[in-house]
């Protein structure tokens, strides 16, 4: 884990630089603005954006995909200034030869970042929807392809380069903000002849579908808002800087395993850090554990609380896996000079713990103050995250935001049309501050995605799906669908046994005779089975060391998705492979070591071949399991099926 990872999550270094003052310029070297009305207001903008004279584009006629671009003004406040290019495809819709389309939609798939590479996975997400609707997406300006803008040698880990990359663009850079993309919008949907479009924001998209529907209320029919960025009481964009250990918490307590665990998971975490502060492990960097906290990897909510536990009991072990797998992961690069056209939306349009018109100098102790003050990162200070305050904790400290650019204006009333707004447990923001937030929207509803991450359209498995499907039913026909969405698919886990000793057996009570196994076998047979306490203790020792290898096939994982191979909790290997697991002597309980193969179907159920030996006994006990049970719910164990050493049972599932 490097500082690239902590960018990517909205926390970067910066440096008390003050830009200076640049001729302004961009990579196509277009005629330097006219920078006016600065300080225009957002009715001012409005009125000017729809007195614009938009000529029809070519591309209005298309029966086909069709890129083109629009020349807007740099300033919609005042019509006469630079004029920039801004780019967009659009998708007539492919039914319509057929007859008309029902209508359009425009996507903006975040970051923010160019949307017109992401616009193979946004026709993904909706899917057959297109048959009878047109797309639209467009390059916002200063991304992609609209007037990029450009500073070669940016770093975003490198403060002076942010400062030098402003220096060198000079105040124009105040109008490549949200509230003038929405005007962009405008003109390219007018150009086009599209009536009210639907607007299907993601992430960051949901910042120029809002300030789009309150500079362009005539433009819109209805928005899908997924994994929402809500603004502060300013109307500005909010890039929550804060440690989320409630997290754990909230798995933790859904948990009966979770729960038995001493101390409870926030003391639990706050002592880990502590520990880890004055007893620092190379194998444990506090930034990597900040990682295992977010929950959004379900390896991580399953294990992260036991693992903790166990660290401070003195068996580092299960800790250590989770933040060994997070050496290597990829990282977005945060460099480049394409990077300038982000960092100004992002300073643009944000709102963070200092004064917009203050001097980096002074937004800089403000900063300090604001950690001192409400320590934000708690139990972390910055400097465990090897960040230091004097030298600033966001780097949009040094990119001047002279202009008054919120994303929503104060007390902008936004349009009664359909909202539909998605959001998970585990995204940035909590799902009561976003739908607190959206109640702005006089005709708002929000949907709650249990175990949900970000981008919640673009996902794995059922819950991915499900939101695909609550997605193109609403583009449709604008109203709320009936079917609700959730990623919960496993339950955190307990202790982590330190010998077989320490493992609980199957109770007897939970298991039925197999078929086959003759008429006096009943059920709660328990021994009568065959299966006695120590039998029944290896058959749980060996489920759970199945189950851990599963977990790392959850459908839902991202950095456990791309391991190939890792090793046993307590020895030998495991080997993943397409839709088979293989296991060569791996041991997750001390002394149990299990060979075979797990193959995983893919509606998620699980088949087992293993061989057992266990160490300590002579010649070691060797036995042969066979297991079938259903991967990936939220069970504290689900049914088991299978034999032992050939003789068969049923073990009912424990919630």
């Amino acid at each position: 884990m490097d500082i690239r990872a902590l960018v990517a999550a909205g926390l970067a270094l910066s440096a008390a630089l003050a830009p200076a003052v640049a001729t302004a310029e961009t990579s196509a070297g277009q005629t330097p603005a006219r920078v006016t009305a600065i300080g225009a207001s957002a009715g001012e903008a409005r009125a000017t954006a729809g007195a614009f004279v938009v000529a029809a584009h070519e591309c209005a006629r298309a029966t086909a995909r069709c890129d083109g671009t629009v020349s807007v003004p740099l300033n919609w406040s005042d019509p006469s200034s630079e004029r920039i290019e801004v780019a967009f495809a659009w998708l007539p819709a492919t039914g319509r030869a057929t007859g008309r389309a029902t209508g359009t939609v425009v996507a903006n798939p975040g970051g923010p970042l160019p949307a017109l590479p992401a616009l193979p996975r946004v026709r993904e997400a909706l899917g057959p929807v297109l048959e009878q609707h047109n797309l639209l997406v467009v390059d916002p300006r200063g991304l992609g392809k609209s007037s990029p803008l450009r500073c070669p040698g940016l770093k975003l880990t490198e403060p002076d380069t942010i400062a030098a990359c402003a220096a060198r663009l000079g105040p124009r850079i105040g109008f490549y903000t949200a509230d003038q993309a929405a005007h962009d919008l405008d003109a390219v949907r007018r150009a086009l002849g599209a009536g009210p479009v639907t607007f299907y924001g993601n992430s960051y998209g949901t910042v120029y579908a809002q300030a789009y529907a309150a500079r362009h209320p005539e433009g819109l029919a209805a928005a899908f808002l997924d994994s929402t960025t809500i603004t502060s009481p300013g109307g500005y964009a909010l890039w929550p800087m804060r440690s989320r250990p409630d997290l754990m918490g909230f798995v933790c307590e859904r948990s009966r395993a979770c729960r038995a665990l001493p101390g409870g998971p926030g003391r639990t975490y706050a002592r880990l850090v502590a520990r880890l502060r004055e007893h620092p492990d190379p194998e444990v960097p506090l930034l990597a554990l900040r990682s295992v906290e977010r929950m959004t990897e379900p390896v991580f909510g399953r294990e992260a609380n036991a693992a903790a536990t166990a660290y401070l009991a003195g068996d580092p072990e299960p800790l250590r896996r989770l933040a060994r797998v997070l050496k290597g992961a990829p990282a977005q690069p945060v460099e480049g000079p394409e990077w300038a056209g982000y960092l100004a939306y992002r300073c643009g349009d944000g709102a963070f713990p200092y004064d917009r018109d203050a001097s980096p100098g002074e937004r800089l102790a403000q900063l300090g103050r604001y950690h001192e003050r409400e320590r934000p990162l708690a139990p972390y200070t910055p400097a465990d995250l090897g960040l230091d305050v004097r030298s600033g904790l966001e780097f949009c400290v040094n990119w001047p935001t002279p202009r008054h650019s919120p994303v929503l204006p104060p007390r902008a009333a936004l349009p009664a049309m359909p909202v539909l707004v998605a959001g998970g447990d585990f995204d940035t923001q909590t799902p009561a501050e976003v739908a607190r937030a959206m109640r702005a929207f006089p005709r708002a509803t929000f949907v709650r995605v249990p175990f949900g991450t970000h981008s919640l359209a673009w996902g794995a498995g059922e819950a991915g799906e499900c939101v695909r499907t609550m997605l193109r039913s609403f583009v449709t026909d604008h109203r709320v669908p009936r079917e609700r969405c959730g990623a919960e698919n496993y339950r955190a886990a307990g202790a982590f046994p330190r010998s077989l000793d320490e493992v609980e057996p199957v109770p007897a009570a939970d298991l039925d005779a197999g078929p086959g196994a003759g008429p006096d076998a009943g059920p709660g047979a328990g021994p009568d089975v065959g299966l006695d306490v120590g039998r029944r203790r290896v058959l749980a020792a060996v489920y759970a060391t199945a189950a851990d290898a599963v977990a790392r096939r959850n459908p839902y994982n991202l950095v456990h998705a791309r391991l190939t191979t890792q090793p046993g909790l307590r020895g030998g290997q495991v080997a993943f492979g397409n839709g088979t697991i293989d296991l060569d002597r791996a041991a997750f309980v001390p002394g149990v070591a299990v060979s075979g193969r797990i193959t995983l179907a893919p509606d998620g159920r699980a088949t087992a071949s293993l061989g057992v030996t266990e160490a300590g006994v002579p010649g070691g006990a060797a036995h042969r399991i066979e297991l079938e049970w259903e991967a990936f719910t939220a069970r504290e164990r689900p049914a088991l099926s299978g034999s032992f050493d050939g003789t068969r049972f049923e073990a009912r599932e424990r919630r």
